[in-house]
């Protein structure tokens, strides 16, 4: 196999595997924030309702 044909393989593969861990991140860091949010709805009308 040439050289520039290997090089190339690598690189693709270190894209590919990069892209994954991003897509991942991404999601976990949706997932997070829609607690956090969910969290926050929470206290806050929970605060609300201690308050009458």
């Amino acid at each position: 196999m040439p050289k520039s044909a290997f090089v190339f393989a690598c690189l693709s593969a270190l894209l590919l595997s990069s892209c994954g861990n991003t897509a991942w991140g991404l999601k976990r860091d949706g997932q997070e924030a829609s607690r956090a949010m969910d969290d926050a709805s929470h206290r806050v009308l929970s605060a609300g309702s201690k308050k009458r």
